[in-house]
Order: structure tokens, then C-alpha cells, then sequence
């Protein structure tokens, strides 16, 4: 396993790859691994003849008042999973490598695909993902780009900003991993206090009972709204952020489940911001 720093030198070995008709996978990451950034790579490692990961807390993706600072990082740590789950490249940048001094281009997918969901409190993010993205795209030229369904705006909007911009690159997302009672893995878990840990599966099973009320034939969007929002609410320490429900190509508002359907919540469970989702699909039967 190669740890890489400078552009230079990765566009090097990944030249050699490129020589030898290879193909590439790549997984963007910010870093401090967990099982589900592993089910990403196993993924790529089983598609891809190499298999690229990039490690960058990207600092255009915060606001000034969110965690940019505190932001979990052990590179150790995610050096020796990374070695376990058989990557090939490390990218492992510093700040000044992607933005160097005098940086000011910027990559923005306007629309409510950006606007909506975590666009309305975080409306910078996405210019700040959609940014890095685009730069660690040209610089890896993978054949397939993996991310997770826990993120489901991020990679709706990173799908749209691909079509826009014709990179010849499959985007592929994979299923959110899960800890064994239901709460999505996310590198921000490690924030929350034990009671808060206890305290924050509410939220996936809050999405759990509400994919319960829409089999047994519930689609009235507001219904399945106000179920979510009623159990998150009994959550202490627990404020809501938003409970949607889109389509899970636009990130349209919908009044009636039909077709993809996206139910997406954000919820701060003490100072830490959570976010989870489950799709489905509707047609005559679920």
C-alpha cells in the first residue's frame, strides 16, 4: 500500500495503473474509519483492478461555526484499515496541496438538489463538496467513484454535478451500515456522550416505523412526517433539523409516495448533528 501527499506523485503511479489498462476505484474520505468506509473499499477492491482512497477533513465544506477544528482524525489508525481492507493508494493531502495560496475557483450545483434538505441549515456545504470532489476526480481519473446511501443528498448532488460536467465516471452507492441497534456509522457517533448514544437510535427507528406505516399502505407524506417527527421528539436532548420526504432523484417535495422515495432526517442529538435516511419504493405494492 503506497501513502501518497502530493499530486505529483500520485498522478504518477496512477499513470503506471493506466499504462496497464487498469481500472480504478476510488473512495473519498474524510478520514477516521469506520465499517462503513470498509464496505466502500471491499466494494471497489472487488470491482477495480486498483483501488484509490482518499483521506481530507476539507475545510470548504464547513461553515466558520461547525466542527472543522474538532473534526475526528487518527491517520494511524486509518493507515492500519486501510492496509486490512487491501488498498492500493492512500491520497493523504495537506490543506495546501488542494488549496494552495491564492486559491478561488469553485465548483457549485445550483437547484434545489443543493438547496434543500442540509443545503437550508449547512448552505455552504455542497459548493464545498462538489468542489473536492471535482478536483480529486481530475486528479484520480477512476472509472467508478464510491460513496454511501447514508449520505444520500451528498451523492444525488455529486450524480447531477457528473451528468453536468460529462466525467465519464459510475458512481456507485452502496447500503448505509448500520451498528447492530439500527444507528447509522458516522465518524461524528464519537462525540456523543454514552446516554446520547443510548438516545440517538431513536432516530433510525423512528425511519424504521415509519417504512412500517408505508407497508401496511400508508403514503400520505404528511403522515409519515408527522409519525417520524412525534417519536424523534421524545428523544431528550434531541432538536429536530428536518424530517423530508422527497423523490430520491430531484429531492423534490412530495405530498404522495410513489415511485423513489427518499425519507431523510437531520437531528441534533446534544451539540452533535446526525443525519440518517431509508429509500423506497413504491409501485402498486411495496
Amino acid at each position: 500500500m503506497q501513502v501518497i501527499a502530493t499530486i505529483p506523485e500520485l498522478r504518477a503511479a496512477i499513470k503506471q495503473s493506466q499504462t496497464a489498462h487498469e481500472t480504478i476505484g476510488f473512495v473519498p474520505t474524510m478520514g477516521y474509519l469506520h465499517e462503513g468506509h470498509l464496505s466502500l473499499i471491499r466494494r471497489a477492491r472487488q470491482e477495480n483492478d486498483m483501488v484509490v482512497v482518499s483521506i481530507f477533513v476539507n475545510p470548504t465544506q464547513f461553515a466558520p461555526h461547525e466542527d472543522l477544528a474538532t473534526y475526528p482524525r487518527d491517520h494511524e489508525r486509518d493507515l492500519a484499515l486501510l492496509h486490512t481492507a487491501s488498498a492500493d493508494i492512500v491520497f493523504l493531502p495537506a490543506v495546501e496541496e488542494l488549496y494552495p495560496s491564492g486559491y478561488t475557483t469553485y465548483v457549485q450545483v445550483e437547484g434545489s438538489i443543493s438547496a434543500t434538505l442540509c443545503g437550508v441549515s449547512r448552505p455552504t456545504f455542497f459548493r464545498g463538496v462538489a468542489t473536492i470532489v471535482t478536483k480529486l476526480f481530475h486528479i484520480v481519473t477512476p472509472q467508478r467513484a464510491y460513496f454511501g446511501q447514508k449520505d444520500a443528498q451528498q451523492a444525488a448532488v455529486i450524480k447531477k454535478m457528473i451528468r453536468d460536467l460529462n466525467f465519464d465516471i459510475d458512481i456507485v452507492i452502496c447500503p448505509t451500515v448500520r451498528e447492530k441497534d439500527g444507528l447509522a456509522m458516522s465518524s461524528r457517533n464519537t462525540y456523543l456522550t454514552p446516554t446520547q448514544r443510548a438516545q440517538a437510535v431513536g432516530i433510525s427507528q423512528a425511519l424504521f416505523e415509519a417504512r412500517a406505516l408505508i407497508e401496511n399502505g400508508e403514503h400520505r407524506a404528511s403522515h409519515i412526517r408527522q409519525s417520524i417527527e412525534t417519536r424523534i421528539a421524545a428523544i431528550d436532548d434531541a432538536v429536530i433539523d428536518y424530517v423530508s420526504i422527497v423523490d430520491a432523484t430531484t429531492l423534490a417535495d412530495v405530498e404522495t409516495l410513489s415511485g423513489e422515495t427518499l425519507i431523510a432526517a437531520a437531528v441534533k442529538v446534544g451539540k452533535t448533528r446526525l443525519i440518517d435516511n431509508i429509500q423506497v419504493q413504491i409501485s402498486g405494492s411495496i
